[in-house]
């Protein structure tokens, strides 16, 4: 097998492989294919071009194994946990953030900081817990509890209890 590269491919991606395979064969038209895979017909047509181009692996996403661009840097992230365990020890994520922005110029969103206090060991999530609700104790006897009326209406029409 020297030569041959091994693609590892989503089940959705093998299933547009076999589809667009069959168009390169000419079993299946583009229009009907693109239909099947609720892709428009121009989209159909880049991809199908790609894979008789590149072979089976242009069927796969071109930014599939990419970092991300939203993606904040390893020594960005080391800068922040540094300025959270000296400086603002002792800040939650909302207020620690909040200061990195207005005093370190570094914009980072409460949530992300979070997640990384937390993985640090540097915060710890706080659960608000129900209020105790005491219940009263059952009474003895059917009716040995009486419920009064404070109103002044007279709800029975003159009835008496």
């Amino acid at each position: 097998m020297a030569g041959k590269d091994i693609i590892i491919l989503r089940q959705e991606e093998l299933r547009r492989l076999y589809i667009i395979r069959q168009v390169l064969d000419k079993k299946l038209q583009q229009v009907e294919a693109a239909e099947k895979l609720n892709l428009s017909y121009r989209q159909m047509t880049r991809i199908t071009k790609r894979v008789k181009d590149q072979g089976d692996s242009g069927i796969i996403h071109k930014s599939r194994g990419q970092p991300s661009q939203r993606e904040i840097s390893a020594k960005t992230k080391s800068k922040v946990i540094i300025f959270c365990k000296n400086k603002y020890t002792g800040f939650g994520p909302t207020l620690a953030s909040e200061k990195l922005f207005e005093l370190e110029d570094i914009k980072i969103s409460k949530e992300t900081l979070r997640a990384w206090l937390i993985k640090e060991g540097l915060w710890q999530r706080k659960r608000k817990h129900k209020k105790h609700r005491c219940w009263r104790e059952r009474k003895h006897y059917f009716e040995e509890m009486v419920q009064w009326d404070g109103s002044h209406h007279d709800w029975f029409e003159g009835a008496q209890a």
